[in-house]
């Protein structure tokens, strides 16, 4: 095989790479708005970076395959565009890695709130409890106060003297003659 054959079945090759990318991009795209949305959001960022990407390589392929009229130029070119598109999958799976890893701490960090959550319910329920033990303490202890409050007045239906209406006569004499 020629040299410049070889040269045209790179290209092809290429372009039929490029042309999967792109068909991948797009089945991902779709997948990708089907998702919940706080994951939505960042997986199609990510995904407009790969499209961007895409037509980088392609405009660069496309630069390559129109500079037939320079033979040395289109090598170089042609060296430069894979070299470029190494570098931009080494650079997509850094970029990847570090949302995973971004992606993962932030797991941690929802586990552990969920966790303290737990925790906080938890003692709002104990807290809970012990307010109704102390109310229902209070009302226990309401309940004897006003039973010893009627004692007297039970006295007094019992012996027929109640105190407290001769001392409340005796007061109201007193201060009747205040008055006059």
């Amino acid at each position: 095989m020629t040299r410049k054959k070889q040269k045209r079945q790179k290209f092809s090759e290429i372009k039929a790479g490029l042309d999967d990318v792109e068909s991948l991009i797009r089945k991902m795209d779709l997948e990708a708005r089907s998702l919940q949305p706080n994951v939505k959001a960042v997986l199609l960022a990510k995904l407009r970076e790969y499209k961007s990407d895409l037509n980088n390589l392609k405009s660069e392929h496309k630069r390559l395959a129109s500079a037939n009229s320079n033979q040395a130029a289109r090598d170089d070119l042609l060296e430069s565009g894979m070299a470029d598109a190494m570098s931009v999958s080494a650079n997509q799976r850094g970029r990847l890695m570090m949302s995973t890893e971004r992606l993962n701490e932030s797991s941690d960090r929802i586990k552990e709130s969920r966790r303290t959550m737990l925790e906080t319910e938890e003692l709002g329920v104990s807290i809970l409890q012990d307010l109704h033990q102390q109310r229902q303490s209070l009302l226990h202890a309401n309940d004897t106060v006003f039973l010893l409050l009627k004692v007297p007045y039970r006295l007094h239906l019992l012996t027929g003297k109640f105190e407290g209406k001769d001392e409340r006569k005796r007061l109201m004499r007193k201060g009747g003659r205040k008055n006059k």
